[in-house]
């Protein structure tokens, strides 16, 4: 895995703003400032070529996200939505840039030959932070863009599961500041951090962490462990799939069918991963030390 793409970080721009409050408590209401989590729309665009070489525009999704590494985000839900099935398969993906709400509106132009069908998205997907694109209760969905195969050989001991929580904690600085971004972060078997990323919505924050896995050529993450900072929900499962992801962990539950999923697919899924406990709901073989 490239080990310079968690040096490489920069923090999301305007990922939090000052708010005045009034904290109360049991002295009476303080007048004080706070800082609160932004959350704005960003669209989706890709770009593909007719035959006479004419650009024709398709929205796919809009996504409430807090803004910063939008071209990840973009880059994470086209993979993981099967719109593309690797870096080849984009020419260029950037902001727009064009008109008041340019910088939130990516264009991603598919490279000559890719496929693509509007109609999948004739309705314009919407997402929103607090719980990804509804609708998605089935497995094939997951073979419908793709999985990667899962490597069998990665190990992480079980004392390493227990410390990469609070690792991931020392590094959320937009947590830190706001109490209200989801982080989505990929360890190695160490318990070493290589990329961290933080959003309002936690199906947004795996986009980023993909899609900057994609963009910088280390797919499959296959000795990769990837972290929810809260629930494990079917979403998040098939993200870590579609990125060839062996390992998912969560602070919190996961979900009857991010279960289902992790098991068909030969993925180690752990829950509860906090306070040093953990359960393990398949793929203990992957977990050394217990």
């Amino acid at each position: 895995m490239n080990r310079r793409l968690l040096q490489a970080r920069r923090p999301p721009v305007e990922a939090s703003v000052p708010v005045a409050v009034d904290a109360v408590s049991g002295a009476g209401p303080v007048p004080r400032s706070d800082q609160v989590a932004v959350e704005e729309p960003m669209e989706v665009r890709v770009v593909v070529r007719d035959a006479a070489g004419i650009e024709r525009r398709h929205a796919v999704a809009v996504t409430m996200r807090t803004p910063g590494e939008d071209v990840e985000l973009a880059a994470g839900f086209l993979l993981s939505e099967g719109v593309i099935a690797g870096l080849e398969d984009l020419e260029r993906i950037a902001p727009c840039g064009e008109g008041p709400n340019g910088r939130n509106v990516v264009n991603a132009v598919l490279a000559p030959g890719v496929a693509f069908d509007p109609a999948r998205f004739t309705r314009n997907v919407y997402t929103s932070s607090s719980c990804g694109i509804c609708g998605k209760a089935s497995l094939e969905l997951v073979r419908a863009v793709r999985p990667r195969p899962l490597a069998d050989s990665f190990r992480v001991p079980a004392e390493v599961l227990h410390r990469i929580p609070g690792r991931c904690r020392e590094i959320q600085g937009g947590f830190d500041r706001t109490g209200g971004l989801h982080a989505a972060a990929l360890f190695d078997a160490a318990g070493e951090a290589v990329l961290v990323r933080e959003d309002v919505g936690r199906h947004n924050a795996f986009d980023k962490m993909i899609g900057a896995l994609l963009l910088a050529g280390s797919l499959p993450a296959s000795e990769g462990l990837a972290l929810a900072s809260g629930r494990a929900s079917f979403e998040l499962a098939q993200k870590a799939l579609v990125a060839g992801i062996p390992f998912l962990a969560a602070v919190g539950a996961p979900t009857s069918l991010a279960v289902e999923s992790a098991r068909e697919f030969g993925m180690t899924l752990v829950g509860f991963l906090r306070d040093g406990r953990f359960n393990v709901y398949c793929g203990r073989e992957r977990i050394r030390g217990i």
